[in-house]
This record gives structure tokens, sequence and C-alpha cells, in this order.
């Protein structure tokens, strides 16, 4: 969990002459980021970003003091003393995300923790002044810088929430045994295809309109004590991994098929795929967003080419689970939560009823 700033006035006399440390919407003053871990095997850190109040520093740039004003206000843990003390940093933002966590699973209490986790990443969006410092459409080492600062953004609790007429979430709880044993060998085994019930009519009707379309891939690990720290190989801290895939729109069903397979082997031994996609048109793209245990990236294109991208494949990569066998685990399930989620901005277009009547989702009628 990151920490932004978004406080930046002072009227307090006692600091007068002080400045706010971090301009609104930059890097809390004392955030961590992940910009100095290794790329290829560490996960992308922190997932989102919050508020996390400010620090004030003199004029003379020799003291940095927090300011009530610049803090957070929250109830003190012994209320007899005092009702309300400032908080800040990434304890406050911290507090702020296990508040959306709460509050979504108390209206879908039938979510997963990956799914709860997974829908405030699709909620964040990054703030302007975060897109300014690491512009990401100035290619993919600007992209991971960002992603390594703030995260996926700030979340938005309203949007994880509900779907709107022309933005919606579709949400896939599934598990899949990733591993198998055939006679002696140990092998990987399940890939999960979902289709996407996509409004194609409307979208077509649409054009050459700009969406988006976000996917977000979470589930949970089960780590390696015996290795922690150990990096001679990827596949000894992780139990497994999982990755996804979106059919392009000039692919037939078949042909994504053979391409996620032929994905799959490749990278389970090593070596890039050099099948067909379409990884120009992610923001992110399949090789930065494939390490940790959650990967969400966004699809920006035409309405028309998204109508023909209507399947989504979730497929393993290897870990201890397989590797290590002897351990007894190379048959368990691997839970995961896929979210989907489109975005017309620029139309009204009501893309929610077709969906919502193709999936038959029930209307309740308060009496």
């Amino acid at each position: 969990m990151g920490a932004y700033a978004d406080r930046v006035e002072i009227t307090d006399p006692e600091f007068d002459g002080y400045t706010a440390l971090a301009k609104p919407g930059d890097l809390g003053p004392s955030s961590t980021t992940s910009l100095t871990w290794e790329r290829s095997k560490w996960p992308l850190k922190p997932d989102v970003v919050l508020d996390g109040g400010n620090q004030a520093i003199s004029n003379d740039r020799r003291f940095v003091d927090p300011v009530d004003e610049l803090s957070l206000l929250t109830t003190y843990w012994r209320p007899q003393e005092k009702q309300f003390v400032a908080t800040g940093e990434t304890s406050a933002a911290t507090a702020q995300a296990a508040r959306i966590a709460a509050i979504i699973h108390a209206g879908y209490p039938a979510l997963w923790p990956e799914t709860v986790r997974a829908l405030i990443v699709d909620s964040a969006r990054w703030k302007p002044e975060m897109l300014t410092r690491y512009p990401p459409d100035e290619g993919r080492p600007n992209a991971e810088k960002l992603l390594r600062t703030f995260g996926y953004g700030v979340p938005d609790l309203e949007r994880a929430l509900w779907s709107a007429r022309n933005s919606l979430t579709l949400i896939a709880q599934s598990a899949l045994r990733p591993f198998d044993r055939d006679g002696s060998v140990y092998k990987t085994r399940d890939l999960h295809l979902h289709r996407l019930p996509w409004p194609r009519e409307a979208l077509e009707d649409l054009g050459e309109t700009s969406v988006e379309m976000r996917v977000t891939l979470s589930y949970f690990v089960e780590p390696d004590p015996a290795r922690r720290g150990e990096w001679k190989s990827k596949y000894r801290y992780a139990s497994h991994g999982l990755r996804f895939d979106v059919k392009t729109a000039r692919e037939s069903l078949r042909g994504f098929r053979a391409r996620i397979n032929r994905q799959a082997r490749e990278e389970e031994a090593g070596r890039r795929s050099q099948g067909a996609s379409d990884s120009d048109e992610w923001v992110l793209g399949p090789t930065l967003r494939r390490v940790g245990s959650l990967h969400s990236d966004v699809w920006q294109g035409t309405a028309v080419d998204l109508a023909s991208k209507d399947a989504v494949a979730v497929f393993p990569v290897t870990g201890w689970w397989r590797e290590r066998h002897h351990l007894g685990h190379w048959n368990a399930q691997a839970r995961y939560a896929l979210l989907v989620s489109i975005h017309a901005p620029e139309f009204e277009t009501d893309l929610y009823t077709p969906i919502a009547t193709a999936l038959q989702v029930p209307v309740i009628v308060t009496t």
C-alpha cells in the first residue's frame, strides 16, 4: 500500500514560512516504491495508493515537520483520554484501503478476497500529476516506473461497487488445477477459456469510437519458506503462477486457443512467445504485467475491434507445487478472480442492459 499527497494549504501561524513538501497528487513524502527492485522477478508494488497526508518543509530547507492541517483525522484508541488524533502516511492509506475492502465485502458477501482485491485495483486510476511524472504513452519503461511508484493509481469506491450504463464490470470466480502427473512426469494441466458476452451490435454501431477494456487477474500464491530470498530459479518461491491473454480482434477462437497453448509452453521453458498478439494496444503489455500474483492491464482501441475480442484465457505457469512434487502439492487447486471491465467514455450507449439480459441477471424488486 502506498500513499500520495493531497493536502498543501498551511494556515497555522506556528508554521509560517513553511510549504508543503510534496505537490498535490504526487507521491507522499514517506511512501516507498519498488523502483530499485529486480525487474524480472519481484512484483510491482505498491498495488494502489491512497491519501496519506503531507509534511511541511521550512523555507531554508533545513526542517521537515508533520502538520495537523496536512494530516488526516482519525479516532484515538483511548477515547476516555481524547477522541481524535492526526494520522497520515502509509498507515492512513492502509486503513482507507481496509475500509474500501470491508464495504465491498459487506455489499457483496459472496465475493472472495481475491475478488475484493481485484475490484480495488480495477477501480483505480492515476491522477494527472502521476501521469505527468511518468507519461505511460512515452514507452513501457515509463509505464513500469509509474507502476512501481503509484501502483495502479487511486481506488474509487463507487466505481468498484457499481456498473454504469456506459461502463461495466464482469466478474468470474473460478479455480483450476495448474499441474498434473503422467506416470513419473509432472506437467501443466488446466487452461480456462472465458467467453465475453459483449453486446456486439451496440459496439459495432459505435464503429471507430475509442473504448477501453481493463482485465485484472488476482490470486494468492503459497510461498515456499524453505526458499525465502532465494532467486536462483523464479519457480522456487511461488507455488504457481497464472497468466491471462485476450483474443485479438482478428483471431479465430481456434487460433486463439492454439496461440495460448504455445505461449504457455514457451513461457514455461523460459522463452518469450513469438505468437501473434496485439501487445502494442495494451498500456503495459504481456512482459510487464506478468510478475507477482496480481496482473492488470488496459487495452485501448475501437468499439468495433472490441466486439471481436470476446474471449479471455487464464493459464498456469510452473512453480514449486510442480517442481518440488515430493511435497505433495502437485495436484492442488488454485483459485482466481478474473475481472473484465469496459468503458465507452465519449458516449452514453447502454452497454449494461444487453449484457445483463444475456446473463439473465435477476432484477430485485423491493416490496
